[in-house]
């Protein structure tokens, strides 16, 4: 059953990468550098993480030549449209607001759980609740009856707010706040955790449409053979596959 589908991929995988070597350019991968797991610097001040395996196996399946570029998230988005990079893939979700501005790829990860964490019990409904700037969780609590919304640029001033007193608790992907809870014996996980999202893909221009399907190829091609759920396996092992 998988034979048909892994020929189709790979006829159009093929097709996309002639058009891409046509340009000879290389593919410049835009991505934030600060949202573990989904990507972050290690130690050598490298992009590692979920994406940064993703993007290297998507560029080897494409036979594209690609470098990683970091980008501050509240500009993200302006600066893949100035030309600054070619993709983004920086944990951000598709959702219709974005999809006016750039492209997406298919999704490479599945719709994800975002969740709120707070020292001790906090009513919901009437609480201060941070959330990185420009992300599908802002504009959640944003709709939040009874709740107020506190931006900040990063993930980590999220936590910090809470922290120190300037939030009741926080809200961003279930598996950033993960690792954080579990290492800080005041934090926990309140309320219940929410999908706000149609999956995470590769942004791009509205006019790249031969490197969209390219990529597009080179996922499916992932998706078809298990590796890429082998990936998410490794660096989100409660979420949600293909």
């Amino acid at each position: 059953m998988r034979f048909p589908i892994l020929c189709a991929s790979a006829l159009v995988l093929t097709a996309g990468v002639a058009m891409a070597a046509e340009h000879g350019a290389t593919i410049r991968m835009g991505t934030e550098g600060a949202y573990p797991p989904y990507n972050f610097l290690n130690d050598d001040g490298e992009v590692a993480g979920f994406e940064r395996e993703v993007g290297d196996e998507l560029c080897a399946r494409a036979e594209l030549t690609c470098e990683w570029v970091t980008n501050d998230w509240d500009s993200i988005i302006p600066n893949l449209v100035s030309g600054n990079y070619d993709t983004i893939i920086a944990g951000m979700a598709i959702n219709d607001q974005r999809d006016e501005v750039i492209d997406f790829t298919q999704p490479y990860i599945p719709p994800a759980s975002s969740a709120f964490a707070a020292m001790g019990e906090v009513d919901l409904s009437g609480a201060v609740i941070a959330a990185q700037t420009g992300t599908v969780q802002a504009s959640h609590v944003a709709t939040m009856d009874g709740a107020t919304l506190v931006e900040f640029a990063t993930p980590e001033e999220t936590v910090a707010a809470v922290r120190n007193g300037e939030a009741d608790a926080v809200l961003a992907d279930r598996a950033f706040l993960v690792p954080i809870v579990e290492n800080d014996a005041e934090l926990s996980f309140v309320g219940d955790a929410v999908k706000l999202d149609d999956g995470i893909g590769v942004g791009l221009r509205e006019s790249d449409t031969e490197l969209k399907e390219t990529l597009n190829a080179a996922i499916q091609s992932m998706k078809d053979d298990g590796s890429l759920n082998t990936l998410i396996e490794k660096w989100f092992p409660d979420a949600d596959t293909f």
